[in-house]
């Protein structure tokens, strides 16, 4: 997850984001808290080739913001796909995942953050019926990240 984050243009560096850096490298961990899966993608080789880490309760979610806040929502965050097999649909898979997982969980809505360096994500979630949610807007640090809700 590092490697692709590190090249999205226009988003912070690990000088600058260190704690979100830390976060990546170690993800797995966020699992560690109860209703917190790490969803993943393999490729025929057993290769990872995209995840998502899907909350069933907002209270574990960890972001800034009031978003922790939301009863009867799950989310998810760090979204990655593997930048050799972008294109394929692996990022609108795993997303799909997250929504099923939600509504079999009961969840009337899933909430999702992004910045403006993440466009073709924001293309795709705009496609699949996520809207701008500007009360789940917050800074992390200088960084502006924006909120998405779909009601289920």
């Amino acid at each position: 997850m590092v490697d692709v984050y590190s090249k999205l243009e226009g988003f912070p560096n690990a000088d600058e984001q260190p704690a979100y850096y830390k976060t990546l490298a170690n993800i797995g961990e966020l699992t560690f808290q109860p209703k917190t899966e790490l969803l993943v993608a393999v490729n025929t080789g057993n290769k990872i080739v995209g995840a998502v880490v899907y909350f069933s309760d907002m209270k574990y979610y960890g972001s800034g913001g009031s978003a922790t806040d939301e009863k009867n929502a799950a989310g998810f965050r760090l979204l990655a796909v593997d930048s050799n097999t972008r294109g394929r649909g692996i990022g609108r898979l795993l997303t799909v995942a997250c929504i099923k997982k939600a509504k079999e969980d009961g969840l009337n809505q899933i909430i999702i953050h992004s910045t403006k360096a993440m466009q073709v994500a924001w293309k795709m979630y705009d496609k699949m019926g996520f809207k701008r949610s500007d009360d789940l807007d917050f800074y992390q640090g200088n960084l502006a990240v924006f909120g998405f809700r779909m009601d289920l």
